[in-house]
């Protein structure tokens, strides 16, 4: 992994104090987006800086490095797609990259397009408030983030780009026209909270904050807490070496095999051949992946014809499971059945125990309801004898003890203990950075009873503020998507800048029409209507759909309404009192430039969905009653 000796970027350590901002676009987050939000700015003409909470890039895939994280959206159509000589010189290794080669690629596309002496790294957000006097974002860093959720804190500790807290000091100002925080929506790691987690003596790490240094798990006795999508890739890639392995599990998921495979040469060439018409499918397909759609609906065909379909989708790879099975399987209540009785079929042949097997079956949601994970070698993991399975809905858990996990049967005793419990999702990076918009309106505030925005990119009382790939973005391969919402955010910024405008809000029409989609399409999805996509894996949190019901279709129906209407649902004029700003505006784009919808699907993502793979099953910090909900998947596709 490559990091930054730290000097700041030019304008980052003196800023201005006569109003004038020191950049155009600062860009938060080193993850997929983010790295893609700071080569569009540059490649338009305009001046960009990154500020990023970690020591290096990646984002999702710099803070998930735990023992088995991969994606789980095929590598070729995860990367980048601006650069055909980008696509040419790197060859992934795997139909679905580990977290390795996903940073090691993630640092090439950095160094490769020169964009590293334009971060900063260790430097959270810990305020930005918007001076309506100018025109311009504050923006308040911080000192470096810690490395691990800090004991004995839940959904309001560590933020990767929130507010101050330990290890962290006050830092440099910078001042910025437009705020671009690409912080992703699986930043936020979430620890229930448990009763003496703070007085367990072992090692205690959240996925979705591994140390850089390999964790030791020779012969220890590991817990595991927590069964979504980072959850079930720990456990096969330890067990060999551990002692002793206890999953505790709130929820079963509906988890299919992943079907990894090394890329082979002749499938390397093939897809460099098909790089244009690859780029077309993904580009435009509903949800950003290569996977055929298929037409038929499940009782088109014959009992014996569906079997054989459903044995074909179990060998399929990852997401391929839901976007080319049945029409109408998260439609179809018999068709989902059917489904899930297949799959729960498959899980009894696997697992030598019945009593195991059962517990590992759902009972509390269909197919598709949550993320589904996929899997290698996890339910084969529980016909090995150093691995037990404790249902928490059984027996939950009461509290931790200086040398273990305490449930209602009794203490076991650890060594380690793996959180695997899932992020605050869609608006939790966001909700820790201390925004504060028009007339003092705190974005917590603004957001107390849900997110509020137009296309995903923006909300009303927060002008020049956008964030891709935030709440009411991705239901799909989220680099895609992100990729479409980066695009046109430069589009959006483009055009003021021809029209000489410094302020750009969007209109309280718009943002309404829009939310009112979300919420309605809210009342008629079966897809993650359970568990973190509706927030309900954190206590407190307003139960309100995150992703963008309408899907890719309507972002782009609306996007093209929004471009064809010169943009009107966007409100734009100068700074008040302003003569002079920091807004560059060169006559052309530079040679080169990608512009507006060219680069989509060019685009990245801070999550992983596919592999941002780090999701969990949130267990309930007292004893819960049986039935209560469950903290659910996270990755990011």
């Amino acid at each position: 992994m490559t990091t930054s000796s730290q000097s700041a970027p030019e304008g980052a350590s003196r800023p201005r104090t006569d109003g004038v901002p020191d950049v155009d676009v600062l860009v938060v987050g080193a993850g997929v987006t983010g790295i893609y939000q700071l080569y569009r700015a540059r490649e338009a003409g305009f001046s960009a800086q990154l500020v990023e909470a970690g020591s290096g890039v990646g984002g999702t895939w710099y803070w998930n490095r735990y023992p088995g994280a991969r994606f789980d959206s095929e590598s070729y159509t995860y990367g980048y797609l601006f650069s055909k000589e980008l696509f040419d010189e790197w060859e992934w290794q795997e139909h679905f990259a580990p977290q390795p080669e996903t940073e090691r690629y993630l640092n090439h596309v950095v160094d490769r397009f020169d964009l590293r002496r334009h971060m900063r790294f260790d430097s959270p957000v810990t305020s930005a408030v918007f001076d309506e006097a100018s025109g311009a974002w504050v923006v308040t860093l911080g000192g470096s983030a810690p490395s691990s959720v800090p004991a004995g804190s839940s959904a309001d500790g560590d933020g990767r780009h929130g507010a101050s807290g330990p290890g962290r000091s006050g830092g440099a100002v910078i001042r910025a026209r437009f705020l671009v925080a690409a912080t992703g929506v699986l930043s936020v790691p979430y620890i229930p909270d448990v009763p003496g987690r703070e007085d367990f003596r072992g090692e205690a790490h959240h996925t979705g904050r591994w140390p850089e240094q390999p964790v030791d798990f020779a012969g220890k006795r590991v817990a595991v807490v927590g069964t979504s999508s980072s959850g079930v890739q720990v456990v096969p890639t330890i067990l060999p070496e551990v002692e002793s392995l206890t999953v505790f599990q709130r929820s079963a998921n509906w988890c299919t095999p992943l079907n990894n495979a090394p890329i082979t040469a002749d499938e390397q060439a093939q897809l460099r051949a098909d790089f244009e018409e690859m780029c077309q499918v993904l580009n435009t397909s509903i949800a950003g992946f290569l996977h055929p759609v298929n037409a038929r609906n499940a009782f088109d065909d014959s009992a014996a014809e569906r079997q054989a379909f459903y044995e074909k989708m179990w060998s399929s790879p990852g997401f391929m499971k839901l976007t080319s099975n049945y029409a109408d399987m998260l439609f179809n209540e018999a068709a989902n059945a059917e489904w899930c009785e297949f799959i729960a079929g498959k899980i009894r042949s696997i697992v030598a125990d019945p009593d195991t097997a059962e517990k590992l079956i759902p009972k509390d949601h269909r197919f598709g309801e949550k993320r589904p994970p996929f899997v290698a070698g996890y339910f084969e993991a529980f016909n090995d004898p150093k691995v037990s399975l404790v249902d928490l809905r059984e027996t939950p858990i009461v509290r931790m003890t200086p040398s273990g996990i305490e449930t209602t049967d009794g203490a076991r005793e650890f060594d380690i203990v793996v959180w695997a419990t899932g992020f605050d999702f869609g608006t939790g990076a966001l909700a820790r950075m201390g925004v504060v918009g028009r007339g003092g309106l705190a974005l917590t505030d603004h957001w107390a009873d849900g997110p509020t925005t137009f296309l995903g990119i923006q909300t009303r009382g927060f002008p020049n503020l956008f964030f891709p790939g935030g709440p009411h973005a991705a239901a799909g391969n989220n680099p895609r998507y992100n990729g479409d919402q980066v695009d046109f955010v430069m589009d959006v910024l483009v055009h003021a800048r021809s029209r000489g405008a410094e302020v750009v809000e969007v209109s309280a029409e718009a943002e309404e029409r829009w939310t009112r989609m979300v919420d309605k399409g809210a009342a008629r999805t079966t897809f993650g209507t359970i568990g973190q996509y509706v927030g309900g894996n954190i206590p407190g949190k307003p139960k309100r759909y995150l992703l963008n019901t309408g899907g890719r279709p309507k972002l782009f129906e609306i996007i093209a309404a929004t471009k064809a209407d010169d943009y009107a649902a966007f409100e734009m004029a100068q700074a008040p009192g302003a003569t002079a700003t920091g807004t560059a505006a060169p006559s052309a784009a530079p040679s080169g430039a990608v512009t507006g919808a060219a680069a989509s699907g060019d685009a990245p993502s801070e999550t992983a969905a596919s592999g941002d793979a780090a999701s969990g099953d949130a267990v309930s910090g007292t004893a819960a009653p049986a039935g209560s909900a469950a903290t659910e998947p996270a990755g990011s596709s």
